[in-house]
Parts: structure tokens; sequence; C-alpha cells
């Protein structure tokens, strides 16, 4: 298994949600103001939360026993139900792009970016649980693999976002482009799910 492009499109299938930190993103993109600031905000606190996640399932191995661990890929596999049925339900008429030109301080650009990132619990679910459970199986060198394939994913993903938001909005906005998004992380990460699933019947119950 290549665990570093597993977990790039693990990332990317997560960041992909389209949410309020990426509309965020994306506005200060089309308003190029303190463009690289957020896109480095963003992306190095998804590399923090990852590898935060990831050191933190494995500094606990110790104590995955049978019970533990079947505890642990039944939460994984509702995370991932949950996940994906949010997909299917997702509300496509609710994105709006704030492009009204403002002053604002490198301060408060830094504070908005941070609330944005830090106090959005999906951020901890997805990083911090998702991707440290996940991984929590591999050995160490496949987990730093992995977490680097994810946060390869953030980087790449929020500069693009930021950079290109002129290009990407036109496109991001349209309701058919952003179905196909979705049905592709739909399935990819169903195909997680049903891998998962395998994990949980592996140990006796």
């Amino acid at each position: 298994m290549d665990f570093l492009a597993l977990g790039f499109f693990t990332g990317l299938s997560l960041i992909l949600a389209f949410g309020a930190q990426n509309i965020f993103v994306m506005e200060q993109g089309l308003k190029k103001q303190f463009v690289f600031t957020v896109c480095l905000i963003c992306s190095i606190s998804d590399l923090l939360l990852i590898f935060l996640g990831i050191f933190l399932f494995e500094s606990f191995k110790a104590y995955f026993n049978d019970l533990v661990l079947i505890i642990l890929n039944i939460l994984l596999f509702v995370f991932l139900v949950y996940f994906v049925f949010s997909k299917i339900k997702t509300d496509y008429s609710n994105y709006n792009l704030d492009i009204s030109i403002s002053d604002i301080s490198f301060k408060s650009v830094i504070i908005k970016t941070l609330g944005f990132t830090y106090l959005n619990p999906h951020v901890y679910s997805d990083t911090v649980f998702f991707l440290g459970n996940f991984s929590k199986n591999f050995e160490l060198n496949d987990k730093i693999l992995f977490g680097t394939g994810a946060s390869i994913s953030s980087f790449i993903f929020f500069f693009t976002l930021g950079y290109s938001s002129k290009l990407l909005s036109k496109y991001l906005m349209e309701v058919k482009i952003r179905k196909v998004i979705n049905l592709i992380i739909i399935l990819f990460m169903s195909s997680l799910a049903i891998y998962v699933l395998g994990e949980i019947f592996k140990f006796p119950i």
C-alpha cells in the first residue's frame, strides 16, 4: 500500500468538504487580502492537527487490546457512515461569497483565520480523531508517510484555493461541479468504510 498516496487522497476527501473555512480562504483570495498568510495558517494548522492525532494514537498503542480496537473501529465506521450520509444530504444552495472589499488589519486576518480553523469542531474530528484512528495500526514510518500525504493535500488545496480563487469560484459555485466532487468523495469514503468494516470482523466477537 502506498501510504503517502493514501494519506493524500484521504486528506483531500476530508478537506474538499466545502465549509466556512474554505469559503473564507476563497473570499480572501478574491479580495487579494493577506492570501499567503491565510493559506499558510490553514495549511500548517492541518499539519499540526494531523500529526497530533497520529502521534496521540501512537502513544496509546500499548493499551490497544482486541476490545479497544473493536470499539475504535466501530467509532471510525460510524464516523465514515455519518460523513458519507452528510455528503449525500448536502444542501447546494447555501454557499454565498462575500467579496466586498473592506479594510482589515493583518492582526484581524490572523485572528479570523485561527477562528475559522480552531473553533470548528469538524477540524478535530476529521484530523485528530479520524486520521489518527484510521492510521492506528500502521507502522510508525507508514504513519508518518500517511500524515505527510494528508498534510501535502492541505498545503496544495489551500494555496490553490487562495491563489486560484477567481477561476475556482466560477466553477465551485456551480451545483453540477459540486455534485460531481461530492460523488467522488462519497465513493472514496465509502470504500474506506467497507475497509474498516472488514477490520471490525477480523476480531472474534
